[in-house]
């Protein structure tokens, strides 16, 4: 039974880390009451109940500052990450806060979807970082007036195998799935995408969803070479597209979101 208490006092500590620490200190002491008047030993004594109360608050304060440190470090890498999403987009007037939407936008059809914590939290990040390899992209061809030559669509094409190699000595974002939004977010559901023509389920779903978010918000916002479409119109390209270059699913989940709204 003691051990149950030493977990309830390292998951009181992580679980309400964002408390203030009275909260923590008065939850903790009625836990020490608690096992000491539950768990019957005739030596205990007020000396016996002062070191459980040390032990325990101990416990409980270690257990809240390691999970401060864990969330401080995550928010530091969401917000270093945004700003060098946002210091790519800002390399074109056009294209300002689009790594924030599409973002912003998977994050919603992961959560329709019912998809983990975890991997709502790497739909974030990788929807952040999704366009990173067009920093490798010359500003001529990223930022031309106009239909790009097979040449340079080509070069296009790239973006994907640069911002992975950017990226990919990060072990993290290997188990996490941010790798794969990197490099597969262009891949289309019927196999004629690139960079390597992946189909169906073959292709990661985060990048699946985030495919989506990276159209919709392209189409709905104003480019160099035209402006920005109509809502209605762009849904039902997406619409049309349901089933060859997107996923079925993720469309459902991204229309029902939509309407919504």
């Amino acid at each position: 039974m003691f051990i149950l208490y030493i977990l309830s006092s390292i998951f009181l500590g992580i679980g309400f880390y964002n408390r203030s620490a009275l909260f923590i200190i008065t939850v903790t002491t009625l836990l020490v009451i608690c096992r000491f008047f539950l768990i019957l030993d005739s030596t205990a004594d007020f000396g016996t109940f002062l070191t459980y109360l040390v032990t325990y608050f101990l416990i409980s304060f270690i257990s809240r500052y390691l999970m401060r440190y864990a969330q401080t470090v995550r928010n530091d890498i969401l917000e270093l990450t945004t700003a060098l999403a946002n210091a790519l987009d800002s390399r074109d007037a056009n294209t300002l806060h689009h790594s924030e939407n599409v973002s912003k936008y998977a994050v919603k059809i992961a959560e329709k979807m019912n998809l983990s914590k975890e991997l709502r939290d790497s739909i974030r990040i990788g929807g952040l970082l999704h366009d990173i390899g067009k920093i490798g992209i010359p500003e001529h061809i990223l930022s031309k007036d106009g239909k790009l030559t097979d040449e340079e669509y080509k070069v296009i094409q790239r973006h994907p195998y640069i911002g992975y190699n950017m990226i990919r000595h990060i072990s993290n974002f290997h188990k996490n799935g941010v790798l794969d939004i990197v490099l597969y977010h262009h891949e289309r559901y019927d196999g004629k995408g690139y960079p390597e023509g992946l189909s169906g389920e073959n292709i990661p779903l985060v990048a699946r969803i985030v495919a989506v978010a990276d159209t919709f918000d392209a189409m709905t916002s104003s480019r160099v070479y035209r402006a920005e479409l109509d809502l209605s119109y762009t849904l039902e390209e997406i619409c049309k597209n349901k089933g060859t270059q997107f996923d079925p699913d993720v469309v459902d989940a991204f229309l029902t979101i939509v309407k919504e709204h």
